[in-house]
């Protein structure tokens, strides 16, 4: 007899169901994994057998063999132990062969028949769930994970025994100790206040402009003129996610073994590796298990490099792609595996080594050679790309007496005009699979049914006529301008929102 069940391949953020088939054969005692399996799970002979044994309900003494397939799809890890399990016992007769077939059977099995909890359980049941199937049997330690998938049945199990009894096995229930995963961080602090700020509004304004658009920023200025502290601040100004980014927030989250919270995380996230972080760490990689990186984390949300000519320039440049295409993609010989990297990329960086030039009280020690090199390491390539470029400069002591009395923009202010924002952006996007200004193609804004009049573009045009910037940049302007024009209320950008957008570009003395 050979029964069937069926578990989930994961490769990055793609999910392919696997058939396991087990079958009993004639010949010495032995268990036998086909399939293309990798060290980790070809050692799932051993447990399985270790389990079954200690959980009570041993394998039969045959020869067995256990088929993944699709054979020529690689299977990684140990996530496919309860489904092999499940699949002997179906075969032996032990256990309900219909009930098992209908069943997608996820987690790792210990030596004493429990189920130790595993990382990619949500978008598994994700995939499994788009390709038909309905019920899982999971680890008990990751059910509130699970359950996150709408229109799913989940059946949690401590153990190997548990599942054998929810498939028709003759077995009394024992209790035992649940295996729990590793707890996610809390991230229902509140966001840190916009009108701690002081000074630098043309700064605050970037910052409400790279809120409601999702363009990305690059922020030069000396040490302490508060770069991080605006940056930190993104984040509180962006509206909640919605259920499916919110979904694909958390699988990566499941995938990098970071915790998942038992709710959907509604805010957006924040992530900030630090400038020693290799190509891997940022972009994701691994030479058996592909994982994200901190660009794929922050996928929805905004990715801060503090010091950023500090960051390897390979590093750097590998962000290329990903802020074009909104995609990564790790190729290896055998598959490609992709992320999701719809994330704002804000930049932070010095003027100098010393950190010094430009500040009125301090002597910068650079020379103009040393200033040139040290921004070098932003390739022109990468920083064509960034929406936004703005000056940020200390405070000054009277900027500090006029805080005491000026009213400041405020966190809840800001982000309702983010919202209104978006809102009159969605509006106008609406049927064209746009949903943020920085998403719109440039050729939609130069000759679409939005096209502006040549009278407001012209200092812009000005600008591409002298080389001043590149045709890339005068999309990416066209598209800041039309999110200040958003959030001022008008219909479309004039000639202030032009002029405004380009000093937000090109305001930078580098």
């Amino acid at each position: 007899m050979v029964a069937r069940t069926h578990s989930v391949a994961l490769l990055g953020m793609t999910g392919s169901m696997v058939e396991v088939e087990a079958d009993m054969g004639n010949g010495l005692p032995t268990l036998m994994i086909i399939g293309l399996p990798d060290t980790a799970l070809a050692d799932a002979r051993d447990r399985v057998r270790a389990a079954a044994t200690n959980s009570g309900c041993p394998l039969p003494v045959s020869k067995i063999t256990v088929n993944l397939s699709p054979a020529a799809l690689p299977k990684h890890g140990s996530t496919f132990d309860l489904a092999i399990a499940m699949a002997i016992l179906a075969a032996a007769g032990t256990i309900s062969a219909a009930s098992v077939e209908s069943v997608v059977h996820l987690g790792e099995l210990s030596l004493d028949g429990r189920l130790r909890p595993m990382n990619g359980v949500l978008p598994a049941i994700a995939a499994a769930a788009r390709a038909g199937f309905r019920t899982f049997v999971v680890p008990a330690g990751n059910r509130h994970e699970a359950e996150l998938v709408p229109g799913v049945r989940i059946v949690p199990v401590a153990s190997m025994r548990d599942a054998a009894i929810f498939h028709g096995g003759a077995f009394d229930p024992i209790d035992l100790e649940v295996l729990e995963g590793s707890d996610a961080a809390d991230d229902s602090e509140p966001a840190p206040e916009l009108a701690d700020v002081i000074g630098n509004p043309d700064a605050v304004l970037a910052l409400v402009a790279a809120a409601a658009g999702g363009h990305h920023m690059f922020m030069l200025g000396p040490p302490g003129a508060g770069k991080t502290m605006l940056a930190s601040r993104l984040t509180g100004l962006l509206p909640d996610l919605d259920t499916a980014r919110a979904l694909e927030v958390s699988s990566i989250r499941s995938l990098s073994g970071a915790g998942v919270p038992r709710t959907l995380a509604t805010r957006p996230p924040f992530e900030s590796p630090h400038h020693t972080a290799s190509a891997a760490a940022l972009i994701g990689g691994g030479s058996k298990q592909i994982r994200p990186g901190a660009a794929a984390r922050a996928c929805h949300g905004v990715l801060f490099l503090d010091e950023a000519p500090e960051f390897a320039t390979n590093v750097l440049d590998a962000l290329r792609q990903p802020l074009e295409s909104g995609v990564i993609s790790i190729h290896r010989a055998n598959a490609v595996a992709k992320f999701p990297a719809r994330f704002q990329l804000i930049l932070a960086a010095n003027p100098c080594p010393c950190g010094q030039y430009g500040a009125a009280e301090l002597n910068c020690t650079c020379t103009p050679n040393t200033r040139r090199r040290y921004l070098a390491r932003l390739s022109g390539p990468l920083l064509d790309r960034i929406d936004i470029q703005v000056q940020v400069r200390r405070v000054t002591a009277g900027e500090l007496r006029l805080a005491r009395t000026e009213p400041r923009l405020n966190t809840a202010q800001a982000r309702e005009h983010v919202v209104s924002a978006r809102r009159q952006m969605a509006h106008r996007l609406r049927g064209t699979g746009w949903h943020l200004n920085s998403e719109v193609a440039g050729e939609w804004l130069r000759s679409g049914p939005h096209r502006l009049h040549h009278e407001s573009t012209e200092v812009l045009d000005r600008a591409l006529e002298r080389g001043g910037i590149t045709m890339r940049a005068y999309d990416r302007i066209l598209r800041v301008a039309w999110t200040l024009a958003d959030l001022d209320g008008v219909d479309q950008p004039e000639r202030d929102h032009i002029g405004r957008a380009l000093y937000l570009r090109k305001s930078l003395a580098l």
